[in-house]
């Protein structure tokens, strides 16, 4: 692998889904430990930007870089193994089992034995692990709680534990505000902004406050294309942002 200080590079990516451009000509890179939000409104590409980057599909044409080393062709998997790790705009969560065992599994405490999945009970580092990154992410206290019954915020805190157990160099969130309330998004920016420099992260993200309080740089993405980038106070005080916004007002995150 090359030595670079560049973690991701998009170079000039397009998508394409039958005769619909999805993407055009998308530029984007992100140094180590850099903050990036991408955001735009519903249908201006976001989600496949992060899905080009993750390796859900190919790109139609362009190329993609992780840590020096060309992905373009290679499977979600193998980009996962490179130190990428996501959340989805769904949750993907074993949702009978408790908040500690779906972190235990995510730190690879499980194994599949004659069609089950079984945990490794006799761990006790790997789940002392689990209590450090459940409070981390302000679940300390929730370890037993079935996934099924906690509010749609902790699985969603539940979900960025699992990401990190995997302690990736590049942390991708799609839409992690989606359906929070107020207090839970400004819990969302708290454990944001505490997460270590060493871990650099891409935020898609619909909620323009939640989007400009995380970043150090901001892509604006519309119709498919990246029309904008700059810093959250640029894109606050952009009247081309507003015009997007349909002449919304663009706030200070709490």
């Amino acid at each position: 692998m090359l030595e670079t200080d560049s973690v991701l590079r998009v170079v000039d990516v397009s998508k394409s889904f039958g005769g619909v451009k999805a993407m055009r000509n998308v530029e984007l890179e992100l140094a180590a430990g850099e903050r990036i939000s991408v955001i735009g409104t519903n249908g201006a590409g976001k989600s496949t930007l992060f899905n080009a980057i993750a390796g859900v599909f190919p790109v139609t044409s362009g190329r993609i870089e992780l840590f020096g080393k060309d992905v373009t062709r290679l499977s979600a998997a193998s980009r996962a193994k490179l130190g990428l790790a996501r959340t989805f705009q769904t949750s993907r969560l074993f949702e009978q089992l408790t908040a500690a065992q779906n972190v235990f599994i995510a730190l690879g405490g499980s194994e599949f034995t004659g069609g089950l999945l079984r945990l490794a009970r006799r761990n006790p580092e790997r789940w002392a692990r689990v209590d450090r990154l459940l409070d981390r992410v302000g679940l300390a206290g929730r370890d037993e709680q079935v996934v099924a019954d906690l509010s749609h915020g902790e699985q969603r805190q539940l979900e960025l534990a699992m990401a990190l157990a995997l302690q990736p160099k590049l942390l991708m969130l799609d839409e992690p505000a989606a359906g929070f309330s107020p207090a839970e998004r400004a819990q969302l920016v708290r454990l944001l902004r505490e997460l270590p420099q060493e871990i650099s992260l891409l935020l898609i993200e619909h909620d323009m406050d939640i989007a400009l309080a995380v970043a150090s740089r901001v892509i604006v993405m519309h119709d498919g294309a990246k029309i904008l980038e700059g810093t959250p106070d640029e894109i606050r005080t952009s009247e081309r942002v507003r015009e997007i916004y349909l002449g919304g007002s663009i706030h200070d995150a709490a």
